[in-house]
């Protein structure tokens, strides 16, 4: 039976790096977490030269993690995959690979509490800036236009984005049931 996908996108600061991880913390039988930055992000220039573009870069390591996951390398029944990626390029890689049981879930927060814990939280206040608060808008519509579930992560602790996730992964999981179910 293949495994079930969910990928967790959303914009620097909205939770899902550390949502996943208070997620693959409580070790839930059958689903394995990983973390789309793991296999490191190149410089700017880096994806210029080597993949003509961040974007391209994006939409070849959405492929690759797609078809690594769906190889079903720790025997999981679901994998979660955290990663600040386009959904239509999930989407996309998905149906190149013939790859079902793919979700996408989008956690968004308010500008202002992103703002906060990109500066506060993480230290990481070059990240606030016009760009990245167009790409928070860019995923919320893209999201809104696929129809996919959005967290609104504003006034949630990590516990409660974990348990809320809990019910996706548990989602994934019964489709996964049902879809490879064999008639009798």
């Amino acid at each position: 039976m293949a495994p079930a996908i969910l990928v967790v996108t959303g914009a620097s600061g909205s939770g899902k790096t550390a949502a996943v991880s208070a997620l693959a913390e409580r070790a839930l039988p059958g689903v394995r977490c990983y973390h789309f930055d793991a296999i490191g992000v190149p410089s700017r220039e880096e994806m210029d030269r080597e993949f003509g573009g961040g974007e391209q870069w994006q939409a070849l390591k959405t492929q690759e993690w797609l078809v690594r996951l769906a190889a079903d390398p720790d025997g999981a029944e679901v994998y979660v995959l955290d990663g600040q990626t386009r959904p239509t390029f999930v989407i996309k890689a998905a149906e190149r690979s013939g790859i079902d049981g793919v979700r996408i879930v989008l956690l968004d927060c308010e500008h202002s509490v992103r703002h906060t814990r990109l500066t506060e939280l993480r230290g990481q206040s070059e990240l606030v800036n016009s760009q990245m608060d167009c790409w928070a808008a860019y995923l919320r519509g893209q999201a809104d236009a696929l129809d996919l579930p959005v967290i609104d992560t504003t006034g949630q602790d990590i516990e409660a984005l974990a348990d809320t996730l809990v019910v996706h992964v548990e989602r994934a999981r019964a489709e996964r049931r049902v879809t490879t179910a064999q008639p009798y």
